[in-house]
């Protein structure tokens, strides 16, 4: 190591954050980098240990602890501390498709299995790789890299989310010709639509798509495969498909029903058009956010309402800092499981990832704005109380706790809040329906396509898959493992061989 008393001599430094007050006034990014020199010493904290578990991704006690990518995290750490930058670039994108987009929405998987973590700070290895990729992007590191020669297979990439990039970026750069089909009007998945602009701001994603096609990535959008073209139409055209479009089946509350319910809302239903509003404003405040909703009936906003989001996750966060931005008049967050610990249980040992309570930038702002934090544990919805009207106004919640691993109701522990938002966040349940029946693929009862042990096969010869629509509801980083992995088995279908790192 350039520095191998770095971790000894340097203490950890975050990049700087906007103050919550401040910057709910926008949907901008609100984080600010540290100096290059600040970073070099940041990078200076790698011990490259003899066991470096940041890159290792290894499941312990159930958990994946260390990057899913397998970063070589320590080379390119090193290379930040001596001021290579491009060299570091290169070993970075050795591994990872996107750091733009893991440097913003990763929860560092890395940094928590880093040695530095058990017995004090990570090191900041999530902000370096964004240091890295934001830096190859400003110095033209990054240009586009076109296959010099074709293989003449074409191959169908159906959805256009964190995992089907990677597998059209990955074998369009082996040679194959690639069309990613799209049904929003929009590239991203939930990049674009699930997380929020000032999570990641969407020009990062169009950023993307303009170097892919500059690539030779095909990209189809306002398409709904299954639907507006038929599956057997699409294999017709292509060589080979892969089904990336997700686990988009939400899951529901018995009590309420966004279908019939008025005042309720799923989390990516609510974050979308909210996404769409933005991208409709130029300077993204939100006084003009607010102009354009007025003009359209069809949105719906938090602005005065006493707001309830349901669901404890990243998702759930991104609704509470998104109605706060929109001026909520109270923002409540049940979660049905208990608080987590502040720090690591006993049982809960380093390298494993840690079992203990996260307060994310959505919660920080509630707990600026409104002075407690909106998040209420063991606590579910039991009723909707409505108005004459029928708008809903109030709802009963009650306390549950879990036997037998069940989920049972706590007698006496009713309670009713004001709510005039319902906003479902609980998560899904594995894929829609229809693309599975139209291409005739068997789905599991997890309900995710079928595929043997290790492979992304479909039992549709021809068809493969890959992220949520495989392995569940999971991170943007396994999706781009996933499409990685994916490519090579593609790839060694097409042409009866790979040289693709799986």
């Amino acid at each position: 190591m350039g520095k191998p008393t770095g971790f000894l001599e340097y203490s950890r430094t975050d990049n700087t954050v906007i103050p919550p007050k401040e910057r709910i006034k926008n949907f901008c990014e609100f984080r600010t980098p540290v100096s290059v020199d600040e970073r070099r010493k940041q990078a200076a904290r790698c011990m490259n240990c003899g066991v470096p578990f940041c890159q290792s991704a290894m499941k312990l006690s159930g958990m994946v602890t260390g990057c899913p990518l397998h970063n070589l995290i320590p080379e390119w750490n090193d290379q930040i501390y001596r001021g290579h930058m491009q060299h570091a670039f290169t070993r970075l994108i050795r591994t990872s498709d996107f750091p733009e987009f893991t440097g913003r929405v990763c929860p560092a998987l890395c940094e928590k299995a880093c040695m530095n973590g058990e017995h004090g700070d990570p090191v900041t290895v999530h902000e370096n790789e964004l240091f890295l990729i934001e830096t190859a992007f400003e110095k033209g590191y990054i240009r586009p890299q076109i296959p010099k020669v074709r293989s003449g297979r074409h191959v169908a990439v159906v959805g256009s989310g964190p995992s089907g990039l990677a597998v059209a970026d990955v074998l369009n750069h082996r040679g194959h010709s690639v069309t990613v089909y799209e049904r929003d009007d929009r590239i991203g998945g939930l990049l674009m639509y699930g997380i929020p602009n000032m999570k990641l701001d969407k020009r990062v994603v169009e950023r993307r798509r303009r170097l892919m096609e500059e690539e030779g990535v095909k990209f189809v959008t306002g398409v709904d495969v299954g639907a507006d073209l038929s599956a057997d139409e699409l294999k017709e055209q292509a060589d080979a498909v892969v089904l990336c479009c997700g686990a988009k089946r939400p899951r529901k509350l018995d009590a309420a029903d966004p279908e019939t319910d008025r005042g309720v809302m799923y989390a990516v239903d609510f974050l979308k058009q909210t996404t769409k509003a933005v991208l409709r404003t130029k300077n993204r405040t939100v006084a003009e956010l607010f102009d354009g909703r007025r003009k359209d009936r069809n949105l719906v906003s938090a602005a005065g309402k006493h707001v309830v989001v349901v669901g404890g996750g990243d998702t759930g966060n991104d609704c509470i800092a998104t109605c706060v931005r929109e001026g909520c008049a109270s923002v409540t967050a049940l979660e049905m499981m208990p608080e987590p610990p502040v720090e690591r249980a006993a049982d809960n040992p380093w390298p494993e990832w840690p079992k203990v309570k996260k307060t994310d930038y959505g919660h920080e702002e509630a707990i600026a704005v409104f002075g407690r934090d909106p998040r209420v544990y063991e606590t579910t919805v039991k009723e909707l109380i409505r108005d004459r009207r029928g708008a809903l106004k109030k709802i009963r919640t009650v306390r549950v706790k879990s036997e037998n691993r069940k989920m049972t109701e706590v007698e006496g522990s009713e309670k009713i809040i004001p709510c005039d938002l319902l906003i479902i966040a609980a998560g899904f349940t594995g894929c829609q329906d229809y693309v599975p029946e139209a291409f005739g693929t068997a789905l599991t009862p997890r309900h995710v396509l079928e595929t043997a042990p290790g492979s992304y096969a479909t039992s549709v010869p021809g068809v493969f898959t890959a992220g949520d629509m495989h392995r569940g509801q999971s991170l943007v980083v396994w999706a781009i493992a996933e499409g990685r992995a994916c490519a090579a088995e593609v790839d060694e279908y097409l042409m009866g061989y790979t040289n693709l790192h799986r």
